[in-house]
Formats: structure tokens, sequence, C-alpha cells
């Protein structure tokens, strides 16, 4: 998964973050079994997702103090 644009998300809701957030996880477990069964080529996607889901838990954690 490419990089996410900080831009798109923040005009998304909370709601739809989760949904974002939710969908990187399985994305991250389904890339880290590959990992582990040789099966992942890429695997700069790792860090990728993990970033990915580092933004979003940020822009969840802004919306949620305002």
């Amino acid at each position: 998964m490419a990089k996410l644009e900080v831009k798109e998300l923040r005009d998304k809701s909370v709601a739809e973050l989760h949904q974002v957030l939710q969908g990187l996880q399985k994305d991250q477990f389904s890339n880290f079994m590959k990992k582990n069964t040789g099966q992942l080529t890429q695997q700069h996607l790792l860090k990728d997702t993990r970033k990915n889901i580092a933004r979003v838990k940020t822009l969840i954690s802004e919306k949620a103090g305002l």
C-alpha cells in the first residue's frame, strides 16, 4: 500500500478513520504472515503499513482531543 495522504485523511470523520485503521491492521497481519512463510517479496510493505497505521492513529487522537 502506498503512503496515505494526510490531506485526504484529515477530511474523514473519526468513524471513517477507524475503518481505514482496521483495513491497515488487516494488511499488516497479512504481510506479516506472508513474510514468515517466505511469500512476501516486497519487504518495505511492512514498514509502510506500520507508518500508515501511526498516521491514522495520530489523526484519530487529534480529532478526539478537539
